[in-house]
């Protein structure tokens, strides 16, 4: 096979390369930048990307650099080998052989792997975390401008009958448990009348009832963004989101605060005299408002109110999203009010999340029953 021209190292994994690295130093030449330029444009990309986008790809860069020099006894350098990437992925995906599932990869090679704290546990990843690193690769050698492996006719057939052995034998990607209204009820009356517990009844009825935000858009909520238009009622615009990352004006990007989010918004705004700047923030010792939460803090509130509330379960702060659409297709709303308040752009994104429990109260399930004589 052929691996494309000669390589060249390239620093990793700190960083991924930008299209910035191809117009040249600084210069009086107007077609080139200069070093206060580049430097400029660097920090409006990185702004501009998700910083936890950024993380999984250093994350993801660290890991490749790791198993690479394991390997081979290399460094890692672009373009990486078209060999390299088949036999990166034939060392991570589990394949049945007489003796039952197996992987490629050496045990010497895993073992070094995990003392060095590249991964968690010896074996193979999920599947959704080797087409992640996959996809990440792929994004460096764009960005580089040289010859992609991952685009390779054998890479992609590879990956494809991978993910095609993966399906029949019932493995399905992993998803977090749905916080429909009963649990979330639960968790709210873990919520005392302690600033942190008044925010925590805020933050998670906010994060539910305007359709299920995420954990970032949470953290970045801002007073400047909430309007009261009537007492128990506002309205939250949401200025920057995963379908829109250019902070374009879109009306369904307006969402509703009503009822009892509504009440609670009211209480911690009150209790904690927050008027600017973040609207949820870390409550410190003795009761000090302090810095806006982290989405980590915002993740961590959730599983924390879930543990305090004794429900068992694999619960994170994406559970609220899964739980708000759960429910609405328990109560038979709209599909179209769904999406409008949830954002999703993709009927089929909004379906998955229609768990299992929420087709038990579908009609079409007792289809027999209801017509039975």
């Amino acid at each position: 096979m052929k691996n494309g021209p000669a390589s060249h190292a390239v620093t990793l994994p700190l960083e991924t390369p930008s299209p910035l690295d191809s117009l040249g130093d600084a210069s009086r030449d107007p077609a080139l930048l200069g070093a206060v330029a580049e430097q400029a444009a660097r920090e409006l990309l990185r702004e501009g990307e998700s910083p936890n986008t950024r993380a999984s790809y250093r994350s993801a860069m660290r890991y490749w650099a790791a198993w690479f020099a394991a390997t081979y006894e290399k460094p890692l350098c672009l373009p990486v080998p078209v060999a390299a990437v088949i036999r990166f992925i034939v060392d991570h995906a589990d394949r049945t052989t007489s003796e039952g599932l197996s992987a490629a990869m050496p045990a010497s090679v895993d073992r070094a792997l995990v003392d060095a704290g590249h991964k968690a546990a010896l074996g193979t990843p999920a599947l959704s975390t080797v087409v992640h690193r996959i996809s990440v690769l792929s994004k460096a050698h764009q960005l580089a401008g040289e010859v992609n492996p991952c685009a390779d006719e054998a890479v992609r057939e590879l990956l494809a009958k991978t993910r095609r052995a993966y399906a029949r034998r019932g493995v399905t990607p992993h998803k977090q448990q749905a916080l429909t209204k009963e649990p979330l009820d639960a968790l709210l009356a873990t919520c005392d009348e302690s600033l942190r517990g008044v925010r925590d009844r805020a933050l998670l009825l906010f994060a539910w009832a305007t359709g299920g935000r995420r954990r970032s858009e949470v953290a970045a909520a801002t007073m400047s963004s909430l309007r009261r238009i009537a007492p128990g009622a506002y309205l939250y615009t949401l200025t920057h989101s995963k379908t829109n990352q250019s902070g374009a004006q879109r009306p369904q990007d307006t969402k509703p605060l009503v009822g009892a989010a509504a009440a609670a918004m009211d209480a911690w705004l009150a209790a904690s005299g927050v008027t600017a700047g973040a609207l949820f923030r870390r409550v410190r010792k003795g009761g000090h408002v302090g810095e806006a939460l982290s989405a980590a803090a915002v993740r961590d509130i959730v599983k924390e109110r879930c543990l305090l509330a004794g429900i068992e379960g694999e619960f994170s702060a994406h559970s609220l999203r899964s739980g708000f659409v759960t429910e609405a297709g328990r109560q038979n709303m709209p599909l179209a009010e769904t999406m409008a308040m949830t954002g999703h752009q993709s009927v089929a994104s909004v379906v998955g999340y229609f768990r299992s429990e929420a087709s038990l109260a579908s009609s079409i399930a007792r289809l027999f029953d209801d017509n039975a004589d």
